[in-house]
Formats: structure tokens, C-alpha cells, sequence
């Protein structure tokens, strides 16, 4: 079962890979397996950053096993604590994700990739929410699509069950950069190594501070900002002091996450 889901972890960076040929669809196992994965790396101090992408060439994942479902899996299962997939509602996670869609993401693969804060899609990729064909809600893509990308583009695309290639993809916000075939994983590595050299605080708190004020009005949003604990860490941070004198000094920070 474990196999499902491979692991491999680089200075700071860990690399989660759904792996179940032929497909990467995803089963309850797998799902539970997921939110067990993204819940270690929640909690390890020594990883920084997550890179989730899907085995071979043609398929991150097309979400639920349709097979698993006919024979008796249900929709409203316990799939894990953030949900199908480990990243419909991940509890308190404060580090960065970055998905790289290395082929046709679709019904809970696609509200992985949702679920992620940069992403990184080949060429050849698909997105496409078609549970409307299978009388299945598609609960997180409902729920998130629409504050991603303008409110009509994702009703059609709820309503229609249709795809939307790469370069759509990026024209509407959803993909942060479109890569030649098999770069994916080059790209999302590159832009990971960037960010576990920046600041330790400084992401989770950005993460936190964008998380509680999603959807409240600007102005309570900077009463709520002082009262956050990881944005008044940063505040009080002795980074916070060696950034500005790095800069002075001309030289490169040495961040202690402190």
C-alpha cells in the first residue's frame, strides 16, 4: 500500500509521487496514505518545502478510483483529516507545496493540484472536473475554483465537465509557469531550492497570514495580522535583524531561524 505513494527527501525538500499504474488513480488507501504524508511534513522541522507530482508520463492523477467506487467505496468516506487526497483542507499547514503537473490532472487529481500554492504544468497537461458525468459533487473544486479564477469561466468548466489545456490554464491564473514535456519536476525542483535558501519563518508565516484573511475585508484584515503568532515571530525575529544587515553589508543572509 505504501507504495502507492514514494517518498524521496533533499535538504529541506521533500518529493511525494503518486505512483499506481496506470493511472495514479487515487483509492482510500492512497488517500489515507497522502494526508499521513503531507501531516509528516507539516510536523518535521527539517523539511521545508513539498514538491507533489504523479509516476510516468501521461497522468498526474485523475482522483477517485472509479474502480474502488464500484466496488464499494463511497464518496462520503473517511479518505483522511485535509480530506481526499491529503490537500482539500490540510489542518494548520504552513509550508509552501508546489505541484508539477506532468500530464492529465482531473476530478480529485486536479483538486490536489487546488490544493497546492505553485504550480508548475507540462505542456501536454489537462485539467478537467468531469464528475458531472458521474453524478459525483466535486466538493473542493467547487469550493475553490471559483476563488482562483473568474466566477463564469468556473461555472462552465463545473457545469461542463470540459478540459482545459495548459496554456488556457495559465491565461486564467491556475498554472504559475508552462514547461517543455518532462521538465516539470526540473522546474518545481528549481523554484524549491529558491525557497528552502530563503527565510525559515518568513513562509509560514505569509502562508498563515493568507490563509486567515482569504476572505475578510482588507481593513480587518490588518487588525487580524498583529494578532497571528507565526507573523509576530517574524517581527520579533533575529533574521528579521541579519536580513537588514545583509543588505547593508552587501552580503548574503545567514538565516537561523530565529
Amino acid at each position: 500500500m505504501s507504495e502507492s505513494v514514494k517518498l524521496a527527501k533533499d535538504n529541506g525538500v521533500l518529493e511525494i509521487t503518486i505512483d499506481r499504474p496506470k493511472a495514479n488513480a487515487i483509492d482510500l488507501q492512497t488517500s489515507r496514505r497522502l494526508n499521513d504524508v503531507i501531516s509528516q511534513f507539516r510536523d518535521d522541522p527539517s523539511l521545508r518545502i513539498a514538491i507533489i507530482t504523479g509516476a510516468g508520463e501521461r497522468f498526474f492523477s485523475p482522483g477517485w478510483d472509479l474502480k474502488a467506487a464500484a466496488g464499494g467505496e463511497k464518496s462520503d468516506e473517511d479518505w483522511g483529516v485535509g480530506g481526499f487526497g491529503g490537500l482539500n483542507y490540510p489542518r494548520n499547514l504552513n509550508k509552501p507545496i508546489i505541484a508539477a503537473v506532468n500530464g492529465i490532472a482531473c476530478g480529485g487529481g486536479f483538486e490536489i493540484v487546488l490544493g497546492t500554492d505553485i504550480i508548475v504544468m507540462e505542456e501536454h497537461a489537462r485539467f478537467s472536473l468531469p464528475e458531472i458525468n458521474v453524478a459525483v459533487l466535486p466538493d473542493a473544486g467547487s469550493i475553490k475554483l471559483r476563488r482562483r479564477i473568474p466566477y463564469h469561466v468556473a461555472v462552465e468548466f463545473l457545469l461542463t465537465g470540459r478540459w482545459m489545456d495548459a496554456q488556457e490554464a495559465k491565461h486564467w491564473g491556475l498554472a504559475n509557469h508552462v514547461v517543455p514535456k518532462g521538465q516539470g519536476m526540473s522546474k518545481a525542483r528549481e523554484i524549491a531550492r529558491q525557497l528552502a535558501d530563503g527565510p525559515p519563518l518568513l513562509f509560514p508565516a505569509i502562508k498563515q497570514l493568507l490563509r486567515h484573511t482569504e476572505t475578510i475585508p482588507e481593513h480587518e484584515a490588518f487588525e487580524l495580522h498583529d494578532s497571528l503568532d507565526l507573523v509576530q515571530q517574524v517581527i520579533r525575529s533575529e533574521d528579521l535583524k541579519e536580513g537588514t544587515r545583509a543588505f547593508t553589508e552587501k552580503r548574503k543572509p545567514r538565516w537561523t531561524g530565529r
